[in-house]
C-alpha cells in the first residue's frame, strides 16, 4: 500500500521548509521502516522508487510547483526511470535522500535522485517526470513561466541525453 501518512507527514511538515528553486537540491533524513522492507529485513527495491517519490514531492512544494500545478489543475507524472542498487538498507537505518532537478528539456524534467548512509551511495535514479493537464502534457517553458521562470534555458546534460535516446530506441512492444 502506498504509504499516504509519510507522505502527508513530509509535506505538512518538512515541505514547509526553505523554498527551493529549479535545480536546487533537496535533502531529507529518513529511516527506514518495518513498512518498507522484505524478507530480507532491508528496503525493498519497489519502495527505493516510492521514497524518490516523496523527495519529488518535498522538492515541488518547496519550489511552488506543487501548488501550481493544484491551482491549474494539471498533474505529475513519471515518465521513465533508470536505477541502480549499490548496497543495502537495513531495517531501522537512518539516511538522506538527496534530489534534484539535473534538467529539462522541451518536455521533460529530469532529477537524479539518491539514497546516502554514513557517506555512501546506496541506491541512484534518474527520473523522466512531466507535467500534465487534461490536454496531455505541459510544456516546460509554461510551467516555469508560471513558476516567474523568465529566462527558460534547455540545459539536459549529455549523460542524460544518452539515456534518452538509448531509451527511444528501445523496441516497446
Amino acid at each position: 500500500m502506498y504509504p499516504y501518512f509519510r507522505l502527508f507527514k513530509i509535506l505538512a511538515f518538512k515541505g514547509s521548509r526553505n523554498k527551493l528553486a529549479i535545480g536546487d537540491e533537496g535533502i531529507l533524513n529518513l529511516k527506514v521502516g518495518l513498512s518498507d522492507i522484505d524478507p530480507f529485513m532491508e528496503l525493498n527495491n519497489g519502495r527505493h522508487l516510492t521514497i524518490m517519490d516523496f523527495g519529488r514531492f518535498d522538492l515541488a512544494k518547496r519550489s511552488g510547483l506543487l501548488q501550481l500545478v493544484k491551482d491549474k489543475g494539471w498533474g505529475l507524472a513519471v515518465a521513465g526511470a533508470s536505477v541502480r542498487y549499490r548496497h543495502r538498507l537495513k531495517l531501522f537505518q537512518k539516511y538522506k535522500l538527496h534530489s534534484q532537478v539535473v534538467g529539462y528539456d522541451e518536455k521533460w524534467f529530469y532529477f537524479h535522485q539518491k539514497t546516502i548512509r554514513n557517506g555512501k551511495i546506496h541506491s541512484a535514479a534518474l527520473i523522466r517526470t512531466a507535467v500534465t493537464s487534461k490536454n496531455g502534457i505541459v510544456k516546460t517553458p509554461e510551467v516555469l513561466a508560471a513558476m516567474g521562470y523568465e529566462e527558460i534555458k534547455y540545459e539536459v546534460p549529455d549523460w542524460i541525453l544518452a539515456w534518452a535516446e538509448a531509451d527511444d530506441l528501445r523496441p516497446w512492444e
